[in-house]
């Protein structure tokens, strides 16, 4: 069973439905039928998942090949960007004896906060939370939580500014 149900992950949704071909509407409409809950519509072609653990907010729009390994659940907020590339890590290993570094499988969620923008292959680890506001420069590698309304940047990625907090105009 498990066979088939990769085949047709593979296959069906991501590949057939990732195309560049397929109008985003409709992507959104098969999306909302493998499980995944979605708001919005905004997922470009060629991203890649590994199951429905998946929710996206009103607003948020997710650019051309990012790569969801969401074994456990990944959450992106409401009005949020995600860039070209980026990739959501919710499984890893433990790093073990010489003989087998890649040991046991260790998974934890992902959340991301309202309103945060996530550069350009840009990386986020197992159990992260990247709080409302952030902003994750390309290519950083987030292997721990951030703080909201900051700045984070680097290999791993460490808050290097504290971005204005601004009520929203009404």
């Amino acid at each position: 069973m498990a066979y088939f149900k990769n085949l047709f992950r593979d296959t069906i949704l991501n590949g057939v439905l990732s195309s560049s071909v397929l109008p985003g509407r409709i992507r959104g409409i098969f999306y909302r039928m493998y499980g995944m809950e979605m708001e919005g519509m905004g997922i470009n072609s060629g991203c890649s998942f590994q199951s429905g653990k998946m929710k996206i907010g009103r607003g948020t729009w997710i650019n051309h090949d990012c790569y969801f390994d969401n074994e456990e659940w990944i959450e992106i907020g409401e009005n949020c960007g995600i860039g070209m590339e980026v990739m959501f890590c919710t499984t890893n290993h433990i790093i073990e004896s010489q003989e087998k570094r890649a040991g046991k499988v260790v998974r934890g969620k992902i959340t991301v906060g309202n309103g945060c923008w996530i550069g350009t292959r840009a990386t986020i680890l197992p159990g992260v939370s990247i709080g409302e506001g952030c902003v994750v420069g390309a290519g950083a590698l987030v292997t721990k939580d951030c703080e909201p309304n900051g700045l984070y940047v680097g290999v791993p990625a460490k808050r290097i500014k504290d971005l204005p907090v601004e009520e929203q105009i009404k």
